[in-house]
């Protein structure tokens, strides 16, 4: 028990000294599992629902389509602040950029219909490049009035495509409707020909929460978080927070394999009368 005692102690002496290694921040690497958890269960209640048309697949999607915003932007924030942690973002952006054109290009040749145009990693790239090409200028920002400068800016922009720029109930301008080939930058629900995406992130209002994160990670990058934020509690969901990527790329294809060769067998064996869907 002593050398446990003493072994947090030093673990806790090295959050605040300066000049040593940065301790890794165990609770955002499990936070980032909970998202990924939480994104592979609404993907697979949307595979369920929608690809397989099966009942209790849309019951469990809308049961659940609430939360998603917000383990979304729980995700989205986090990624922000880990660009604090990076030296490299606009390489990695610019990597994670070509990640989301191939699987626009992957989920168009094989389910055009259900195609990922302009998902969350499309997002992220987009705010990773962004904050290496201006970080240092941002850097220079007072992070208080960054924060609550990018925050009121996420609010304002949460309902723009059909509110507009403002709050509900308080203010609002209207915003122009955008032409097809920009509905990325917000949905557009004025026009009728919008873009389509399976997973979708338009850059307004979520470019906001990443800039967010980028502030709020100044305190990560300094080892000024709380110091309960750095032991790791729940492995697996660190694991699952580390892997995110990797898990992101090649868990819908699981899904989307298992889900089909469960309904091809029970279909086989005369306990399911429905289609499955036809790839190509």
């Amino acid at each position: 028990m002593k050398r446990l005692v003493s072994h947090l102690s030093r673990n806790d002496n090295a959050v605040l000294r300066p000049g040593l290694p940065r301790p890794r921040i165990h609770a955002m690497d499990e936070l980032r599992g909970f998202c990924v958890l939480c994104m592979i269960f609404y993907h697979a209640f949307y595979t369920m629902g929608f690809l397989f048309d099966l009942p209790l697949g849309r019951t469990l999607l809308y049961f659940f389509m609430p939360a998603e915003p917000f383990f979304a932007g729980l995700f989205i924030l986090i990624s922000g602040i880990s660009s604090q942690l990076s030296h490299s973002n606009l390489i990695r952006g610019i990597k994670l950029l070509a990640v989301a054109a191939a699987i626009t290009g992957f989920t168009l040749l094989l389910i055009p219909e259900e195609a990922i145009r302009f998902g969350i990693l499309h997002l992220l790239s987009a705010g990773m490049i962004l904050f290496g090409l201006v970080s240092p200028l941002l850097n220079k920002c007072n992070v208080w009035a960054g924060l609550l400068l990018t925050g009121a800016l996420f609010v304002c922009t949460f309902q723009i495509g059909t509110l507009g720029f403002g709050v509900q109930g308080i203010f609002s301008v209207p915003m122009p409707p955008l032409p097809f080939s920009l509905q990325f930058l917000y949905p557009n629900r004025m026009i009728a020909d919008q873009l389509y995406s399976a997973d979708y992130f338009p850059l307004l209002p979520w470019i906001f929460l990443f800039l967010a994160g980028t502030f709020l990670g100044r305190f990560a990058r300094d080892g000024l978080f709380p110091r309960f934020l750095y032991p790791s509690r729940v492995p697996p969901l660190s694991w699952l927070g580390k892997h995110a990527l990797i898990l992101y790329i090649v868990h819908q294809p699981v899904i989307f394999g298992l889900v089909y060769g469960v309904m091809f067998l029970l279909r086989a064996l005369g306990l399911w009368q429905g289609t499955l869907p036809v790839l190509f």
